[in-house]
């Protein structure tokens, strides 16, 4: 409820709506912090029960509350008429969007954003209506600068839990964070606080003094409540202990409360408006039941439609729905609403001289356009308890669908759950893992194809079967999919990055190179898509292109933070094909530096084997400088290396190496020859025939002139060890 301009007062014996302990409690919101306190025992030790109790309560609290604004704004041919801008035009906006969005998921994380960001606004204006409400039921009358001092008490307690909402980065897919940084987060929160102290005392101790403050007890409690729901949960995330998720806060326990809240009056409404028009036949269960079934329609039977007839993934429909109808409300609410309308402050203000006068005898309604359906006749009653009865089971059959599929762990209950409704992308994704988990990869193949047919725009089902796929060795399936998931995802880098790499696998370099570069357009922070291409490059035999795009890698990977950084494998895997490319174009000294990063981070890291590479690599590029201390002193580190590890193919090659180096700086023959025996002993134990043919071939032509060959071969151990020792 919106701020009011009424100054109708009213007895302290006509301050309560119901009675004092119902309205205290619901109305005035003195349940709050044990409610909000249980909620987070209870959700954080059954989560599966709270879930489902919670989506009961939605039923009977949620649903009916918006059914309620719509009845208020619907059933009366003026009110019809009086907004007819909300009733007609934005209604018919809300519609379209909700189809719009149906077939652009993308818009949805906006739209659910707006939701939670107004959901907060909407309960802050209706405590403050109902806040002027019961201080002018008291007989206070505020001027307008105490009217406005605590209207922007209540406004300013919104601006903290919004700034909290949009605090960081979101944990939520469905939650587009603004990303204030903590600090200014915190300074705001901070100042924000002390405005909303002073605001409060500047507005309401002058109401005190009109009244007094025992009749000023139910608007206190409600003051109270919005610093409970707004102010409490800023406080108790400082420092993140206690940080509230954004959904679960907006549309938790805190849309039950204000739900009840909202039910209560408007209920207390309709009563006294039934009466001054003179309506005897006003019933509350009547009235309720209409609410309920009312609710119902709103919700149930339009995600399972769109996920039954056309396919649309269930749980995105149900969101837009939830986001969608929850914003026609809130505008719907902020229209009808307003304690300066003399019709409502008349109603809710307890005014009686100005109920006749405000009210009329307007009882004519949208039912005499319609008065055959809402009539008395037979047919017209079975319609409405059969609608009635639909509308229950279906309700009853949401329920229990969302039962089922909340059971993760019990296979069979998500297969009840997708017999439900089989267009639903969590649920098959559940259904998918639980299938790998019983040792089902094709039932969870097809899950998650379900999955993806279902909502094309979701990169996770896409993601988990990809992986599957590509661990599977079905490449041709996997770039398919990866292809199709690019058409649906263009602007995902993700889904790029892994289309560039399965396009390379199939010999597209061109196709793969224009994939990892639209990742980079996009997402200019990844650092994987550099060394793809540079890879790529690399292979083309473009050694100039490769350097500048390791370089990139490179340069990145050391910046990055901690939680960022690439796996040191990649860093030193990405140094020394650095310095591949470096000695294709002549550049020594620049691949001298790029082995020394390699081996540097593999010895810290312990990458034995890269680091033995490394120390290899750089052992030739000194060679062919004529460093030949430096050459042999690396050669031999390596070997040492080579020794620790069970990988006698590389250290096959690398003792090869080093024979060769030797005999090409004319160190003693015998050395050479005993490299050259310990090469092709290792290579024997290995699958590598046509090097062993090589080394046997030399190792043969240098026998021929060595008169210790016999001896080496029979006894090398000395020999291996004086190679492996030394010095010029």
């Amino acid at each position: 409820m919106a701020e009011s301009t009424s100054r109708s007062g009213a007895s302290s014996s006509a301050l309560w709506i119901y009675n004092p302990w119902l309205d205290m409690v619901v109305g005035c919101g003195a349940w709050s912090a044990p409610l909000l306190l249980l909620t987070y025992f209870v959700a954080t030790s059954n989560t599966l029960a709270w879930s489902v109790g919670f989506y009961a309560l939605a039923l009977f609290f949620n649903y009916p509350h918006y059914m309620a604004t719509l009845y208020r704004a619907y059933h009366r041919q003026e009110d019809f008429h009086k907004y007819r801008v909300f009733t007609v035009h934005i209604t018919a906006l809300i519609v379209a969007a909700l189809l719009f969005t149906h077939f652009w998921f993308k818009a949805l994380p906006w739209i659910f954003t707006l939701y939670l960001t107004l959901s907060p606004w909407h309960y802050s204006g209706q405590n403050y209506g109902l806040f002027m409400m019961f201080a002018r039921r008291a007989g206070a009358k505020p001027s307008k600068g105490e009217q406005r001092a605590i209207y922007a008490a209540f406004v300013v307690s919104y601006l903290v839990l919004l700034i909290s909402f949009h605090t960081g980065i979101s944990q939520d897919p469905m939650f587009l964070s603004w990303g204030i940084p903590g600090k200014i987060s915190s300074i705001a929160a901070i100042l924000l606080g002390i405005a909303f102290a002073l605001l409060a005392a500047f507005g309401i101790s002058p109401l005190s003094e009109q009244v007094g403050w025992r009749p000023l007890v139910p608007a206190l409690t409600l003051f109270s409540t919005q610093f409970v729901w707004f102010l409490l949960p800023t406080a108790l995330a400082f420092g993140e202990r206690l940080r509230i998720p954004q959904s679960r806060y907006s549309t938790g326990i805190l849309a039950i409360m204000h739900s009840a809240q909202y039910l209560w009056i408007t209920s207390y409404y309709a009563r006294r408006e039934a009466k001054a028009e003179a309506q005897s036949n006003w019933r509350p269960l009547a009235y309720f039941g209409v609410l309920v079934v009312g609710g119902i329609a709103l919700f149930v039977p339009g995600p399972w439609l769109a996920s039954r007839v056309f396919h649309f993934d269930f749980t995105a429909s149900f969101l837009i729905f939830t986001a969608l109808v929850n914003i026609h409300h809130f505008i719907l609410d902020g229209a009808i609403w307003k304690l300066r309308d003399g019709r409502i402050a008349a109603l809710l203000v307890n005014s009686p001289e100005k109920i006749a006068a405000a009210t009329g005898q307007t009882a004519n309604s949208v039912r005499k356009s319609v008065s055959w359906v809402f009539g008395s006749a037979p047919p017209a009653r079975q319609l409405r308890i059969g609608a009635a009865v639909l509308l229950l089971a279906w309700g009853t059959v949401d329920q229990v669908h969302y039962y089922l599929a909340l059971r993760s762990d019990d296979w069979k209950d998500l297969e009840r759950a997708a017999v439900l409704a089989s267009s639903d992308t969590l649920l098959q994704m559940k259904l998918a893992r639980k299938d790998m988990e019983l040792g089902k990869p094709e039932e969870a193949v097809q899950a998650w194809r379900h999955a993806i047919r279902a909502n094309p725009a979701d990169a996770a089902p896409r993601d988990l079967l990809l992986r599957y796929l590509v661990q599977q060795k079905r490449f041709d399936e996997a770039y398919e999919l990866s292809q199709d998931s690019v058409k649906h995802l263009p602007r995902n880098p993700d889904m790029l990055v892994n289309n560039g790499i399965l396009a390379a696998q199939f010999g597209h370099s061109e196709e793969a190179v224009q994939s990892w570069r639209r990742a980079l357009e996009i997402d200019p922070s990844q650092l994987a898509p550099h060394l793809y291409l540079a890879t790529e490059l690399q292979r083309e035999v473009k050694p100039a292109d490769a350097v500048e795009e390791y370089m990139i890698y490179l340069d990145a990977a050391s910046r990055s933070t901690p939680e960022l950084k690439p796996a040191p494998a990649n860093v030193i895997t990405a140094a020394l094909k650095l310095a591949e490319c470096h000695v294709l174009l002549n550049h020594p000294q620049a691949a001298t530096q790029s082995y020394e990063l390699a081996a540097k981070i593999a010895s810290q890291t312990g990458h034995t084997k890269l680091e033995s590479m490394a120390l290899i690599g750089n052992a030739m590029v000194q060679a062919e400088r004529r460093r030949v201390p430096e050459a042999l002193r690396l050669y031999q580190a390596a070997l040492q290396l080579d020794a620790t590890l069970d990988d006698r193919r590389s250290e096959a090659d690398d003792w090869y190496s080093y024979g060769i180096f030797l005999r090409d700086n004319h160190f003693p023959s015998q050395l050479v020859y005993a490299c050259l025996l310990k090469s092709e002993s290792l290579m024997k134990q290995t699958d590598g025939i046509p090097e062993l043919k090589n080394i046997s071939q030399i190792r043969n032509g240098l026998e021929k002139s060595l008169p210790e060959a016999a001896g080496l071969r029979r006894n090398p151990q000395s020999a291996w060890q004086e190679a492996l020792h030394l010095r010029p």
